[in-house]
C-alpha cells in the first residue's frame, strides 16, 4: 500500500472531549530518514518502497497529513515515585490515526513531533540519544518475545534543543494496539469524572479485550485480565534480566506492554538491587522490586476502578497476583534451564541460583547463555566467576535435578539455546551507538537493530557484543531520556 493509500481512522476521538486535545504536530528542520522498520511496515501492509521515499520523512516529521488524520495528545494522570499527580498527558507525543494489520488496529503516534498541552513547561522534543534507545529498546524487547510497543521509524534532525547541553533532536514513528494506561483511568476517577471513566473503560475493553464486550460484570472481568497481563510481564522482565527504571502508574499499559522506554537497562551483572534510574534515590524501581511494583501500581488502577467495579471483588482477583506471577517466573525459569518440567523443589534451585549470581557478580546474560551448552564441563561455567566453590555448589544440584529429564543433553542444549539469547542491548552497546550516530555514522544502529530482532543467533561479526560488559560501563545509572 502507497502512502497515499492509507486513510486513518481515530476511534480514541470518540471519547469525551476532556480525555484529549487536538493539537498539530510541529515539524523539525532539515529531517532525514535514520532507519525504518521493514518486517512491521509489512504487518501494516505498507509497501517498502515507501518508506525510504521523501514523503515518509515528510510523513513521521508531521508534515504530510494523510488522509482521515486528525492529530491528538491524549489527557492521563499518575503516579510517579509513589506520589499521585493530577494531570500528565503526552508531553511529546503526538496520535496521528490508527490502521489496519494483521495483528489488529495499530496505533500511530510520533514522538518528539512538538508541544501540546501537556509539556508543562517542556520543548515537546526528544533528543537523539533518547530517540535511539527507544527504538532500538522496543524491538529488543519484541525479538526476545516480550509484550511491547514498537516503532516504524526514526529521522533525525538538524535542529537543535538543550539539555544538559545542546543536542540534535530527533522523532520516533511508535506503533502500539493501546495507549491507554492506568493513569488514565486514575485522572477520571479522582475527577470524578465517572461518565468519561465508564466511557474509558469500555473503549479500553473493545481495543484490548474484545471478548468481554457484553459480557456481564465486564468491568470486574476487564480488572483481572489486567491483573494477569501484568503479571505475565513482570515475570518476562524478570527472566530477562529487564529493568524498567520508572514504573510510574503513566507508565504502564493497560494492555500489559512494555511502553515509555526511559531510563532503562538490561543487567551487566546479576544484581536484584540494581537501580537504572539515577532519580530512583531510594531504589524504589530497582530490578528486585518490579514484582511488588507491578502489584502496587494494580493497586491504584483497582482503586480508580472502584466506582464501577465492587473494591471488594477486585480485591479478591488482586489477591490472585502474587501466584500468577510466581508461576509465570517458575516457568520462564525452567525453560532457561532446560527443565522438561516443572517441580515443586525447583523454587529451591533457583533461589540458590539467584543467591550464587548474586555473590559472584555474574553477567546475567552470559551465564545462562553458556549454561545452554553445559554438559558436564564446568570450566567455562568456572571462568564467569572468581570463586569456584559457589558455582560448583550451584551445579551439583542442577546436576542432580537434570537426573529427572526425560530429554537428551542434545535436546535440552538447543532448548536452552532457543530461551536464552545471546545478545541483550546493553546500555554501552547502545551508547556505542549513539556516540556514533551524534558523528552522523548510523551503522551501529543498523547493526543493533538486526541483533535486537534475532537476539538468539550468533551474529559472530559482534562477537564482542556477547561477552562480559567490561568494568568500566558495568551497572551505571542514567537519567530519564528526553
Amino acid at each position: 500500500m502507497k502512502l497515499n493509500e492509507i486513510k486513518l481512522t481515530n476511534p480514541y476521538l470518540k471519547l469525551p472531549e476532556e480525555c484529549y486535545t487536538r493539537v498539530k504536530p510541529t515539524p523539525l528542520k532539515k529531517t532525514f530518514l535514520i532507519h525504518t522498520n521493514e518486517e512491521l511496515a509489512n504487518i501494516l501492509d505498507i509497501d517498502i518502497e515507501e518508506l525510504y521515499s521523501d514523503a515518509f520523512v515528510d510523513f513521521v516529521n508531521g508534515a504530510l497529513q494523510l488522509e482521515g488524520s486528525d492529530t491528538f495528545a491524549m489527557c492521563y494522570a499518575g503516579h510517579q515515585f509513589g506520589f499521585y499527580v493530577p494531570r500528565l498527558g503526552d508531553g511529546r507525543a503526538i496520535n496521528i490515526g490508527t490502521v489496519p494489520s494483521s495483528w489488529g488496529d495499530q496505533h500511530l503516534q510520533l514522538k518528539g513531533a512538538g508541544q501540546t498541552l501537556y509539556s508543562r513547561q517542556g520543548d515537546g522534543r526528544a533528543v537523539l540519544r533518547s530517540s535511539i534507545r527507544e527504538y532500538l529498546m522496543s524491538e529488543a524487547m519484541y525479538g526476545l518475545g516480550i509484550e511491547t510497543t514498537r516503532a516504524l521509524a526514526l529521522i533525525g534532525s538538524e535542529q537543535q534543543v538543550f539539555r544538559e547541553d545542546w543536542e540534535t533532536t530527533a522523532i520516533v514513528l511508535r506503533v502500539s494496539p493501546s495507549w491507554v494506561r492506568f493513569g488514565t483511568f486514575e485522572y477520571f476517577a479522582h475527577k470524578k469524572k465517572l461518565i468519561e471513566l465508564e466511557a474509558l473503560a469500555d473503549y479500553a475493553i473493545a481495543e484490548s479485550y474484545p471478548h468481554l464486550v457484553g459480557e456481564e460484570n465486564c468491568y470486574l472481568h476487564f480488572f483481572t485480565e489486567v491483573v494477569g497481563k501484568t503479571a505475565r510481564l513482570m515475570a518476562e522482565w524478570q527472566a530477562v534480566g529487564f529493568n524498567h527504571g520508572v514504573m510510574n502508574t503513566d507508565n504502564m499499559s493497560i494492555a500489559g506492554l512494555t511502553i515509555d522506554y526511559g531510563p532503562y537497562a538490561f543487567l551487566d551483572d546479576y544484581d536484584i538491587n540494581n537501580i537504572c534510574n539515577h532519580t530512583d534515590a531510594n531504589g524504589r524501581y530497582s530490578f528486585g522490586n518490579q514484582p511488588s511494583i507491578g502489584e502496587w501500581n494494580l493497586r491504584t488502577l483497582m482503586q480508580a476502578l472502584s466506582p464501577l467495579v465492587n473494591i471488594e471483588k477486585m480485591e479478591k482477583i488482586l489477591a490472585h497476583y502474587g501466584r500468577l506471577y510466581t508461576e509465570r517466573i517458575m516457568y520462564l525459569m525452567g525453560k532457561k534451564l532446560g527443565l522438561d518440567k516443572s517441580e515443586p523443589k525447583d523454587g529451591e534451585l533457583i533461589t540458590h541460583l539467584f543467591g550464587m549470581m548474586q555473590g559472584l557478580t555474574i553477567d546475567y546474560t552470559l551465564f545462562f547463555r553458556t549454561l545452554s551448552r553445559y554438559d558436564g564441563e564446568r570450566t567455562a561455567l568456572l571462568k564467569l566467576g572468581l570463586f569456584h566453590k559457589p558455582m560448583n555448589d550451584w551445579l551439583d544440584s542442577y546436576d542432580e535435578r537434570l537426573k529427572e529429564n526425560s530429554s537428551t543433553v542434545e535436546e535440552r542444549q538447543q532448548k536452552m539455546l532457543q530461551n536464552n539469547p545471546k545478545f541483550v542491548l546493553k546500555n554501552y552497546m547502545l551508547q556505542e551507538a549513539i556516540d556514533a550516530a551524534e558523528e552522523g555514522d548510523f551503522t551501529l544502529v543498523d547493526a543493533l537493530f538486526n541483533i535486537a530482532h534475532n537476539p538468539y543467533d550468533e551474529h559472530e561479526a559482534y562477537e564482542k557484543w556477547a561477552e562480559v560488559t567490561p568494568d568500566v560501563f558495568k551497572n551505571k545509572k542514567l537519567s530519564c531520556s528526553s
